[in-house]
């Protein structure tokens, strides 16, 4: 895990896109230039992210975050990549609720001049838990934290999907609305199929996932319940935090009306996704952080909601993230990093655990209660 290489990601020139960058950059601000252009080191799997501070001579605006749809000859994670929807639901965010979003600045539609659609927004300074290595391990900020210190962070964190979910008028979100029949909910697990569907379309199919598909038919919810809007991506990894407190919530491309539980079964999976991963290797992990059942009762505190049927919701993040990890694998065997083995359910980080909730054990195991 240590040792492991970093999937590639683009086979876009650094250089290059600074060059061009300072050359767009100029025609909206005259005399400004792009400076100190780096990626950063927890630069994502999707869409590129280019960190820059603008020289100008009035007074500068230092400090700003460039988000590039994802390159295109890089077998990208996602098909489509819809950025000015992005920049919308930012502005959204920003607009309806309290939570610290970060000021987007300019949203370039043309292609021209980098290649694909990019937004810019203020960066902001701060700590974020990181993924490679994942913060459950030893060696990082989070981990190096008292428990008191990530209970603080915890409830902050949890706090931020309470607020999003009560404050955002959904009739304010419908450009967010996808396509299809149904409830939002039906809808939401049929742009995965359908995102499944493209993600093996002349590869090996995943057993193991189309079997999470069938099972999540089985504990279909009876009451859905409410609609809210929903971050998509809700996971502590997508957040600055200042100290123990958020500071920025980043990453809204995954964004759609949906249950509360969507956003919560994601935040839950995620960090057992990380904490799972670390125990196989042989370390202790972060076992009382983040726990289903305090997640649940303090979300329940601070919206009046009791969460339901999170053992469909939990199983339904877990299979969201396979896909996404099978198409990340898949993009390894297209550099050529990696070979597809026999079974191609292993190429799924947390395929174990995932066959565990589809045979409804996971959350009886002793470490998952913890």
């Amino acid at each position: 895990m240590a040792t492991a290489p970093r999937p590639r990601t683009t086979t876009r020139d650094r250089d290059e896109l600074a060059r061009r960058l300072t050359a767009w950059l100029g025609a909206r601000l005259p005399g400004a230039r792009a400076v100190r252009v780096t990626v950063p080191a927890s630069n994502g799997m999707s869409s590129e992210t280019l960190l820059f501070d603008i020289d100008h001579p009035e007074p500068p605006l230092v400090g700003c975050v460039l988000r590039l749809a994802a390159d295109p000859a890089a077998y990208t994670v996602f098909p489509v990549y819809d950025l000015p929807r992005q920049y919308r639901t930012m502005r959204l965010v920003a607009e309806h609720t309290d939570l610290p979003v970060p000021r987007v600045l300019w949203l370039e539609e043309d292609p021209g001049p980098l290649g694909a659609p990019f937004f810019v927004m203020e960066r902001v300074e701060g700590r974020v838990p990181p993924d490679v290595m994942p913060y459950t391990y030893e060696g990082n900020w989070l981990h190096a934290a008292s428990d008191r210190e990530r209970a603080r962070l915890e409830a902050a964190s949890v706090a931020l999907l309470a607020r999003l979910h009560d404050q955002v008028p959904i009739a304010a979100a419908e450009f967010l609305a996808l396509p299809g029949d149904g409830s939002p909910l039906r809808r939401h697990v049929a742009a995965q199929r359908a995102y499944y569907t493209w993600v093996v379309d002349g590869r090996a199919r995943s057993p193991l996932i189309e079997s999470a598909f069938d099972r999540l038919d089985e504990l279909w919810p009876r009451d859905e319940g409410e609609t809210v809007f929903n971050w998509g991506d809700a996971r502590i990894g997508n957040v600055v935090y200042d100290g123990f407190e958020p500071a920025a919530v980043l990453d809204w491309e995954m964004a759609a009306p949906a249950p509360r539980e969507v956003d919560l079964g994601w935040t839950v999976y995620l960090h057992r996704f990380f904490q799972d991963l670390t125990v196989s290797f042989g370390q202790r992990g972060l076992p009382g952080f983040l726990r289903r059942d305090r997640v649940e009762r303090r979300y329940a505190e601070l919206t009046g909601h009791p969460p339901r049927d999170m053992d469909f919701y939990t199983l339904y993040a877990a299979l969201r993230h396979a896909v996404v990890m099978l198409r990340i694998a898949y993009r390894q065997v297209h550099f050529g990093e990696i070979a597809v083995p026999p079974d191609a359910d292993t190429l799924i980080l947390h395929h174990d655990s995932l066959r565990a909730m589809v045979q409804g054990g996971y959350w009886e195991r002793p470490e998952a209660r913890r």
